[in-house]
């Protein structure tokens, strides 16, 4: 894995998620391009704009942190914080004004310079938890 590949997920997360660039989800997204999110599954950038633009409707003041990665062969694996504000009803749940906190790992696989396959899982029960004020997440939102 070249430092090159390494950079690609990194940027992933600064344009597409702490920025919000739409446009750059298939400058960097190959068009076949798999993705592995829990148990649902898309191809290339018209179904990852799906996920994007209902994350979009639900979240502002969106950061994404990466926290650890580690890289091997032709896949880089990103453990990152995501918080937002939920101002939106893109998920099915009016807006709250509440601030969020959940962690994830992404697995990418690069190739020909471009995200290929990515595997993701993060703590979507907690995220509902906290927007609506049910459960304990504390050891998913203690402050560090």
């Amino acid at each position: 894995m070249t430092e090159a590949e390494r950079d690609l997920g990194q940027r992933w997360f600064e344009l597409v998620w702490n920025q919000g660039r739409r446009d750059a989800i298939a400058e960097m997204l190959a068009p076949d391009a798999l993705i592995h999110d829990g148990g649902a599954d898309t191809r290339g950038p018209a179904g990852f704009y799906v996920f994007f633009d209902r994350m979009s409707a639900t979240f502002s003041d969106v950061h994404v942190a990466i926290e650890h990665t580690v890289a091997e062969n032709d896949r880089v694996c990103f453990r990152w914080l995501f918080t937002a504000k939920h101002t939106g009803a893109g998920i099915g749940i009016e807006a709250t004004g509440k601030s969020v906190r959940v962690t994830g790992i992404t697995i990418m696989r690069v190739a020909n310079g471009k995200l290929a396959e990515g595997w993701q899982n993060w703590h979507m029960l907690g995220l509902l938890q906290q927007i609506q004020g049910t459960g304990n997440t504390s050891t998913y939102i203690a402050e560090r």
